[in-house]
C-alpha cells in the first residue's frame, strides 16, 4: 500500500475496519480478509503482481528467523508456514528460508487479471472511496468507518471488479485453521504433536487449537486477540530465543517445554531478548500484553500498531 501516495493510512483505516467486522463476528468474515479489501486501491494504483513479488526480493526477515528455521529443519522438524500474504510475496519468502511450496498455504491473488477488467464507472467509486476513507484518518470513530466502508464494499459487490474480489479468500482465521488442519492430516500428526507460533488476530483460532489438543502454541511478539489463546509467549527482537523452548518440546514434550519457559520466565528478560511467559491457566495477562505491545511495536515498526 505504500507504493502510492497516502496508501499506507487507507490501510490502516481499513485494518481497523478488519478488527471491527471480526469483534463484532460478521457472518462469513475472517480476520485478515483486509487482504480482500485492499484490493480495490491496488487495482485502482496499477499495483502489479510484479510489485508485490519484487518487494519479497530483499527480506527485512525477524531476527533470528533463518537461524531457527535452519536449526529445525537440520533437527528432524517439518517446517510449514500458513499465512494470509498474497502467494505472489509469500512464496518467494519462503523459498528463501528453504520451506518447501507444498508446505506452504498462503493467499491466492490474481491481481494483474483484475486490473484488466477495471472500467471508468468502477475506477470512479474506487477513487470516491478512498478520498473518504482518508477523512477517517487516523482510525478513531469506528462507527463512521463502519458506515462508510460497508456502504462503499456493498455497492462495489454489484460490479463485476466486485465478484472479481470476493473470489479473493485470504488464508486467516478459520483459513489458517483450515491449513494447519490439512497438513496435520496429510502427515498423519494430530494437533497434539505441532508446534505452532502466531502474533495477531489471524492466528487465534489456530492457536486456541493446538493448545487446546495439547500441543504447544507460541504467541511471538502479539498482540491482545492472540495472547489470551496461546500456551506460553515470547516477546524478543530475536525468533531464535525460541530454540531452547524447541529441543525441550522435542525431548519432553509440553511438560519439558513448561519447566524451561517457567524457569526462564523467572529470570526474565533484559536487552530486548527473551521475556518469556507461560500462559496456560494464567488468567492475569494484561502484564504481559504491556510487554509484547512494546517488542511489537520495536520489531514490526509502524505495522505493529495493526490488529
Amino acid at each position: 500500500m505504500k507504493l502510492f501516495p497516502d496508501g499506507e493510512k487507507v490501510f490502516e483505516v481499513i485494518s481497523r475496519y478488519d478488527d471491527i467486522l471480526t469483534i463484532k463476528e460478521k457472518p462469513g468474515y475472517e480476520p485478515g480478509d483486509t487482504l480482500a479489501l485492499i484490493v480495490p486501491f491496488l487495482v485502482l494504483h496499477n499495483i502489479t503482481e510484479a510489485n508485490i513479488s519484487t518487494m519479497a526480493a530483499v527480506p527485512a526477515f525477524t531476527g533470528g528467523a533463518e537461524k531457527l528455521i535452519s536449526w529445525l529443519q537440520n533437527s528432524s522438524w517439518k517446517v510449514f508456514c500458513i499465512t494470509t500474504t498474497y502467494e505472489q510475496y509469500a512464496l518467494r519468502l519462503t523459498q528463501k528460508l528453504g520451506i518447501f511450496s507444498q508446505n506452504v498455504a498462503c493467499t491466492s491473488f490474481p491481481l494483474d487479471k483484475m486490473r484488466q477488467n477495471l472500467n471508468k464507472e468502477e475506477l470512479t467509486l474506487i477513487q470516491t472511496a478512498e478520498a473518504e476513507i482518508l477523512k477517517l484518518y487516523p482510525p478513531a470513530d469506528d462507527a463512521q468507518i463502519k458506515m462508510n466502508l460497508d456502504k462503499f464494499f456493498q455497492e462495489l459487490s454489484a460490479t463485476n471488479i466486485g465478484r472479481l474480489i470476493a473470489q479473493v479468500k485470504p488464508v486467516g482465521g478459520r483459513r489458517k485453521l483450515e491449513a494447519l488442519n490439512r497438513f496435520a492430516e496429510k502427515n498423519g500428526q494430530p494437533l497434539s504433536k505441532w508446534v505452532v507460533v502466531g502474533d495477531s488476530i489471524t492466528d487465534f483460532r489456530m492457536l486456541r487449537a493446538v493448545d487446546e489438543a495439547g500441543g504447544l502454541a507460541i504467541a511471538f511478539n502479539a498482540n491482545q486477540y492472540a495472547l489470551p489463546y496461546a500456551t506460553m509467549s515470547l516477546a524478543s527482537t530475536l525468533l531464535s530465543d525460541l530454540t531452547d523452548v524447541m529441543k525441550s518440546w522435542q525431548k519432553d514434550g509440553r511438560t519439558g517445554a513448561e519447566k524451561l519457559v517457567r524457569e526462564k520466565e523467572k529470570l526474565g528478560g533484559s536487552d530486548n531478548r527473551s521475556y518469556f511467559h507461560w500462559l496456560s491457566g494464567r488468567k492475569e495477562i494484561d502484564e504481559v500484553i504491556e510487554i509484547h505491545r512494546r517488542m511489537r511495536k520495536l520489531v514490526r515498526e509502524e505495522a505493529g500498531k495493526l490488529g
